[in-house]
């Protein structure tokens, strides 16, 4: 009996001892050696508390020396977010070409005496994302400096470039309303969105007053909101009926009185149908006559080219990859399918060009998974190994790499990293691609070190409740460190 006690005490102990050792501290010595000590830096920040339930993978790989500076979890398949878009701009570059243009036309079938149009006035898209209603302005002044002044016909929206597949795989149902969000289309103006301004009462329960930029009648406004004197107890919420699929902008809860004005961007509905009201709206407030509806078709073969706007595919690309845009990543992907595969342009069919692109860098596509162009969706999977892969090939692309480069935002200056790195090595240094989803934050990018060294990096950390700043901060000292590192 007392052997039994004398042997359960010594377990005891030794399972103490195990405990102990298990959490003792790791080494606080920091290494002499530049390379271990960067090691060393960089595990510190991972090992933060916040890291303990989430995952994370970083890659460092020095190009001039063609040397691997830190690996952690590299092959590990984790959720990219907007780091999706190195792939497909690296592929667009590849496909379309510097010299792509992204062409908008005002088509006609017939012309008549007096500078009528006879019949349709057809809009026709080919996927610019940045078609803007100031652009709209400036065909409607090419019509009228031909002689336009009116409409038969209806203004027929034309966007059979793309098939009609408005959100990619795998995207949330209610984001739907929301900017990044918005539809997809061939024919798109103002990113398929319109701006709502919602400003308060000066006291309290003064009526709430709201404005929409542009100001267009495709879309109606429910307006509930109140104006309170301190507190808003119901936060304010604009949206869209977008379950009943209806362009009604819904505004309501509680907004404090001489707040400065609320902006929100909301999608619409039926993009191109959109695009054509527009139109419509802005020939009319401009003199030009308009007998005919907004309606959507497609242009016949031999209609007769009007006027035209057209935009390059470098402007697109860096607004794409600063502004880390997704109308413009998803566009750009039906974009590459037409070039390769005809009309209809779909995201399927431009995936499997995306892939042969990176296919042809020597990049294994069997080791990952991209299912749109943008990264909104949760099914893409990708490896920190994959995209130092990808972003080390692209510098070797002599014709190509120089505007993939200028197309990535720049830490503490502008793009999705202005506000980022401020006062750092990294600050003005370090060019990457962010990316954000809920429970995911990226950055994948190009960095030079204090002795000139050019590093890639890749750093993906998913699976998190945490607000993702704490998760964007320890990529910034990591970027900060990469910096400042130097042998």
């Amino acid at each position: 009996m007392r052997t039994t006690h004398v042997v359960t005490a010594l377990s005891a102990i030794l399972i103490i001892v195990a405990l102990i050792g298990c959490t003792a501290p790791r080494e606080t010595i920091r290494p002499t050696d530049p390379v271990e000590a960067l090691r060393f830096d960089i595990d510190a920040v991972l090992s933060d508390s916040i890291f303990i339930a989430t995952d994370a993978a970083v890659k460092v790989v020095s190009l001039d020396r063609n040397e691997v500076l830190y690996d952690r979890n590299s092959k590990k398949l984790m959720r990219p977010a907007s780091n999706t878009k190195l792939l497909t701009s690296a592929a667009a570059l590849m496909i379309l070409g510097l010299d792509h243009r992204f062409s908008t036309l005002l088509l006609a079938d017939s012309l008549g005496p007096g500078g009528t149009v006879h019949g349709p006035l057809y809009f026709k898209g080919h996927g610019n994302p940045d078609l803007t209603t100031t652009d709209l302005d400036t065909m409607i002044r090419q019509l009228k400096a031909i002689g336009i002044t009116s409409v038969s016909g209806n203004i027929v929206a034309d966007a059979s470039w793309f098939d009609d597949l408005y959100w990619g795989e795998g995207w949330m149902w209610d984001d739907e309303p929301y900017s990044y969000e918005a539809g997809i289309s061939a024919l798109s103006v103002n990113k398929n969105c319109v701006r709502v301004l919602v400003i308060a009462g000066k006291q309290a329960d003064e009526q709430v007053q709201v404005f929409l930029d542009p100001p267009t009648g495709y879309v109606s406004v429910l307006n509930t909101a109140r104006t309170v004197a301190d507190t808003a107890i119901v936060p304010l919420e604009v949206t869209r009926l977008y379950k009943e699929r209806l362009n009604t902008i819904v505004v309501s809860g509680e907004i404090v009185a001489g707040r400065d004005t609320v902006n929100r961007l909301v999608t619409v509905w039926r993009p191109e149908l959109y695009a054509a009201t527009l139109l419509k709206e802005r020939l009319e407030a401009r003199g030009i006559s308009v007998l005919g509806q907004p309606t959507v078709g497609v242009a016949l073969p031999w209609s007769r080219e009007l006027a035209y706007h057209h935009w390059p595919i470098d402007t697109m690309i860096v607004n794409l990859n600063k502004a880390s845009d997704n109308l413009s990543a998803e566009n750009t992907l039906k974009a590459i399918s037409v070039a390769r595969g005809g009309i209809p342009g779909s995201s399927k069919y431009g995936l499997y060009q995306v892939n042969e692109a990176l296919a042809g860098l020597g990049i294994d596509t069997t080791k990952y998974l991209i299912v749109d162009g943008s990264g909104v969706s949760h099914y893409n999977l990708l490896t920190a190994e994959m995209l130092v892969q990808l972003l080390t090939a692209m510098t070797h692309q002599q014709e190509i790499f120089p505007l993939f480069f200028k197309s990535l935002p720049i830490a503490g200056v502008d793009g999705t990293l202005e506000k980022r790195m401020l006062g750092t090595r990294a600050q003005g240094n370090l060019r990457a691609k962010t990316g954000s989803i809920g429970g995911v934050s990226s950055l994948s990018g190009y960095v030079t070190a204090a002795n000139g060294e050019r590093l890639v990096f890749s750093m993906l950390m998913q699976d998190f409740i945490l607000p993702n700043k704490l998760f964007r901060d320890a990529q910034d000292k990591i970027g900060a460190l990469l910096a400042e590192f130097k042998r």
